[in-house]
């Protein structure tokens, strides 16, 4: 595929003249020359636009122009890619970026990026070039260089079989409207499609494309267009079993390449390259034999002249070898950094595709792990709900248990993966922190009965009461913290405290504090207590369980407010975590009335469902789940069927499955919502890496379960969601 990248840049070069700079008396004569070159280029007469070449960089060092002399090494170094001398190429690359570094030149920037893109793009690295070429899109919106970019994208997404991107690109440049290259532009592009469409099994296709590639190019000259149009003629007919189309294709491929002119043209192109290559290196001995003869004229004069001058000349001399020398050492300084630069850069490429295989895997496996889960803990749920025999209690209490231990290690391992792919991001809601903190005590106050460990909250009563900030990942904090607390306290007491320091118009800074009597922790310890998996020894992981990921998810969340976790313990005398957080907070807010309600207070019997559920197996334990309270239920297996059900019948709310084959949940709820705003929507699903709960609430989703749920979690969002709306409703 380099190859291909090597002719696309051939049409490309000569217009960043054209566009870019001119404004003197040399404009018209400059305009010319990269006329010439464009067109000697096209037709894949190498020799001439070596040519005109070194004629436009004889131009830019009389003129001292730097513009033009930046364009001058990008095509000496394009010139060299395409010949396959890529340290070459490099180097003329690299003088480039030196003299753009003291001009501001916005094309020529433009084009240094682009023609990275390509030297990147020939080393195999794809997504460095498509970052790059992005890049220049951004620095000049000149239609060609738009039109390269889009050619180059095209080869790419090729090569990472991204076909449709591909497409799109090509089908815009067989219309384009450039208006220098619009034939050569339509006819790489059509080459190009007839490439995919044999790739993809398509042969009609190709021949199509090939074709069309053939005609324009045989219109307007294009030898080397000319030639790839034959081979993939004749490739295709051959493997459509047209051996005889085959043949012609092949016997004129032959034809020109057997010709008197290519063998001719080889050779000339050869020895122009070397031309071109030493012509530098000719120039400064020409000047040094002008010297010479010039101070063969002056014999006449006097014995300390040509003393003086003799000695001038040696000091030269010296010195042009020091710099010579000096030069050759830089040269290969530079070439060891390229390539020590080239190796670090593979390196961190093999890393960020791992880390990017490493979180999809993860991510795909704890969303797959929580359907078969819903499963287990939702029959275990029944089970015990149908008043089993005591030995059989003592094994499903065992069941649910390993099922919840096992959600909460996906949980973490889910969480910690949105970290690392920096997929999470603080909301900025309304909440009130009281109600977070009694909350999460109120939930973890069984594991404080069990452990016979007093669990207390000391709430400064100055806090304001409506604070704008994310409850949502306090919550995730507190319940970590105070159930790691938890954990290893035996019959002691662990403390939740919330202090206000200052308040500042509509800002406030809070201290919190997660502080027990238990086991502590040692100084060696402290210093990896917050790495992943990190429990502090082999012996506190087996006596007491757990994943090691708690601590390290708290301090990443707190990272996302702008704040650090701190520590203090001591070994038998118990720990203290506490942090400070600055959050916004609104004065003028009054005490809303106040509409939440208790378990006990729903009537659930008479309320009739709509579960949108794909999953047989989900669908039995939903709906046996909602005949325990004597809620009645119809099914729909997907979104189309949901909306349908939705327009025909009336429900008191809707269960709706993000995850289905069809369209998804988040679009089945943007459809209802045009037709009914009032209707309650849970969504249910097994959130994975890319889910966003922002994204499902903007879809028009009142509330989120995460599966699998807990059975009280699932009939109190029911609850909250019908009977709260019903009261507000009547106030």
């Amino acid at each position: 595929m380099g190859k291909y990248l090597l002719l696309a840049l051939h049409f490309f070069l000569c217009t960043q003249v054209i566009h870019a700079q001119f404004g003197g008396s040399s404009t018209e004569k400059v305009l010319t020359i990269f006329q010439e070159f464009n067109q000697y280029r096209h037709e894949n007469k190498f020799d001439k636009a070596l040519e005109t070449l070194n004629e436009a960089a004889n131009i830019a060092e009389n003129n001292e122009d730097e513009k033009l002399l930046v364009d001058t090494y990008h095509q000496y170094a394009r010139i060299y890619l395409e010949e396959g001398d890529y340290d070459t190429a490099i180097f003329y690359w690299d003088r480039a970026g030196n003299v753009l570094k003291y001009s501001s030149y916005s094309y020529g920037q433009a084009f240094h990026l682009y023609l990275d893109a390509a030297l990147r793009y020939t080393e195999g690295n794809n997504f460095q070039s498509l970052k790059l070429l992005e890049e220049s899109r951004k620095l000049s919106n000149n239609r060609n260089l738009t039109n390269n970019i889009l050619l180059l994208e095209a080869y790419i997404f090729t090569n990472i079989e991204k076909y449709d991107d591909a497409v799109k690109n090509l089908h815009a440049l067989i219309v384009n409207s450039d208006d220098q290259e619009r034939a050569y532009l339509a006819t790489k592009a059509n080459l190009q499609l007839s490439r995919i469409s044999v790739t993809l099994n398509d042969l009609e296709e190709g021949i199509i494309h090939s074709k069309a590639a053939l005609e324009v190019a045989q219109k307007h000259g294009y030898a080397n267009e000319i030639k790839e149009a034959y081979q993939q003629l004749s490739d295709i007919y051959e493997q459509t079993g047209d051996f005889s189309q085959a043949l012609t294709y092949r016997k004129e491929l032959e034809q020109i390449k057997d010709s008197v002119f290519n063998i001719q043209k080889v050779l000339i192109e050869s020895k122009s390259a070397d031309n071109i290559k030493f012509e530098h290196q000719t120039n400064e001995l020409n000047k040094l034999q002008i010297k010479n003869e010039e101070l063969s004229e002056s014999k006449n004069r006097s014995e300390i002249t040509a003393i003086l001058t003799s000695a001038f000349l040696t000091i030269i001399s010296l010195l042009a070898v020091s710099l010579f020398r000096n030069n050759q050492i830089k040269l290969k300084t530079n070439d060891l950094l390229y390539t020590k630069n080239k190796e670090l850069e593979l390196a961190r490429d093999a890393a960020v595709s791992a880390m990017e295989a490493k979180t999809n895997f993860l991510s795909t496996v704890t969303h797959e792990l929580r359907t078969p889960l819903y499963a287990v803990t939702g029959l275990t749920h029944l089970l015990l709900e149908e008043n089993p025999s005591e030995h059989q209690k003592e094994h499903l209490k065992s069941l649910k248990f390993s099922g919840e231990y096992l959600l909460n290690f996906i949980n973490d391992i889910l969480q910690i993966n949105k970290i690392d792919a920096d997929k999470l991001e603080p909301l900025k809601i309304e909440f009130k922190l009281h109600k977070v903190l009694t909350d999460v005590v109120e939930s973890l106050q069984q594991n404080a009965n069990e452990n016979k460990t007093k669990l207390l909250l000391d709430y400064d009563p100055n806090i304001p009461k409506t604070l704008l900030g994310d409850p949502i990942k306090l919550s995730q904090i507190f319940m970590n913290l105070v159930g790691n607390a938890l954990k290893f306290t035996k019959n002691g007491k662990v403390e939740v405290i919330a202090k206000m320091l200052n308040q500042e118009e509509d800002q406030v800074k809070l201290y919190f504090e997660v502080r027990d009597n238990g086991i502590g922790i040692s100084e060696e310890q402290q210093k990896h207590i917050f790495d992943s998996f990190e429990q502090g020894s082999i012996q506190i992981n087996r006596e007491y369980g757990g994943t090691g990921l708690g601590l390290t998810i708290v301090k990443s969340l707190l990272g996302l407010f702008g704040s650090t976790i701190h520590l203090e313990s001591e070994l038998d005398h118990g720990s203290s975590f506490y942090f400070e957080m600055d959050l916004k907070c609104d004065r003028k807010a009054v005490d809303e009335v106040a509409f939440e309600l208790n378990n006990e207070d729903f009537v659930f019997k008479g309320l009739h469902v709509l579960v949108v559920e794909d999953n047989k197996i989900n669908q039995v334990i939903t709906k046996k789940m909602l005949t325990k309270k004597e809620i009645t239920c119809d099914i729909a297996n997907n979104g189309n069927e949901a909306i349908d059900m939705a327009k025909a019948n009336t429900y008191d709310a809707i269960l709706m499955d993000i995850h289905m084959p069809g369209i998804s949940g988040e679009e089945a709820t943007r459809q209802i919502r045009k037709f009914n705003q009032d209707i309650p929507i849970i969504a249910l699903t097994a959130i994975s890496l890319d889910d966003s709960l922002d994204s499902f609430y903007a879809a028009g989703c009142n509330d989120v379960v995460t599966k699998p749920f807990k059975p009280e979690v699932f009939y109190q969002k029911i609850g909250e969601n019908i009977f709260k709306n019903r009261v507000q409703g009547s106030v």
